[in-house]
């Protein structure tokens, strides 16, 4: 399968809505740098092409996408052979250099001129989770896993910090990232952080719903209406965020980790991401007391 072909992009000009598909199924949607490389060629179309208002992003076969692939990790930051990069650690001048192209795709989607929604089902955990708190409008599953998980082996300050605690609140976002825990949607469908949480039947015919519907606003207004809503948050809530994000990444990326705490890259390195992924849940699992 080439890069084109794990994420899919249609065009339906009647509706005046793109739809990008993210079809990496086998590895349950999750995707590496050129995936990300591709989605972001397709949002620059949508982006240029004035006939078009609406961007849908959806997982085929029933999940979102789990984020990036972890099953060469330091593969994000290297140029050379897989075996070569699991020798030597990165300077920490590529992890910022590779992060700050990284979260340049992140802040672009935040940010983004058209109308974005997601359609959100199975799993959204990592870079896929981060994604749907970026829609514009969420239509999620009840059922569908959401987290970061991988602070569990590169710590608490992952991602887009300023927009989990501005999506989520903070104490929400303290416990999903000082944890890893995942949880479902429907747990904190009460706090409205998704804009339709529903039975997974109903996800794809409800997002499609949510597309055509903004859809039919006018577009200049659209525009004019996201950047200001842009500027609003990046004055309220997202002040720093653009180097925060990238920043804190980089630099949690290059952990140093004390005798019994799980390091999944070298656990990785020896036993398979497959076992490594089952030594994590293992290793981080307490038992609720009753």
């Amino acid at each position: 399968m080439t890069d084109d072909d794990r994420v899919l992009f249609e065009v339906d000009r009647d509706k005046r809505i793109a739809t990008i598909t993210l079809n990496n199924p086998a590895q349950r949607n999750s995707y590496d740098a050129a995936m990300r490389e591709t989605v972001a060629r397709y949002l620059d179309v949508v982006a240029e092409d004035d006939d078009i208002t609406v961007v849908l992003l959806r997982g085929a076969e029933g999940v979102f996408s789990t984020g990036a692939n972890m099953n060469n990790a330091y593969g994000w930051y290297g140029e050379g052979s897989k075996a070569e990069e699991q020798k030597k650690r990165p300077s920490q001048r590529r992890r910022l250099t590779v992060d700050r192209k990284s979260f340049g795709f992140y802040h672009n989607l935040m940010g983004f001129p058209k109308v974005t929604v997601a359609e959100i089902n199975g799993c959204a955990l990592g870079g896929g989770f981060e994604m749907a708190l970026m829609a514009d409008i969420s239509v999620i599953a009840r059922d569908t896993k959401i987290g970061m998980p991988a602070t569990r082996f590169l710590g608490p300050a992952l991602g887009s910090l300023h927009m989990f605690f501005h999506r989520l609140g903070p104490v929400l976002s303290r416990r999903l990232l000082l944890t890893g825990d995942i949880i479902t949607a429907g747990e904190v469908e009460h706090l409205g952080v998704f804009t339709d949480t529903c039975d997974a039947a109903a996800v794809t015919a409800r997002a499609r719903y949510w597309a055509e519907k903004t859809a039919k606003m006018p577009a200049d207004g659209v525009v004019i209406a996201k950047e200001a809503f842009r500027l609003v948050e990046q004055s309220q809530a997202y002040q720093g965020e653009e180097v925060a994000s990238y920043l804190f990444h980089a630099y949690g990326t290059n952990l140093q980790f004390s005798p019994g705490e799980f390091n999944f890259v070298k656990t990785r390195a020896q036993v398979g991401a497959k076992e490594a992924f089952r030594l994590r849940d293992e290793h981080f699992h307490v038992p609720e007391p009753d």
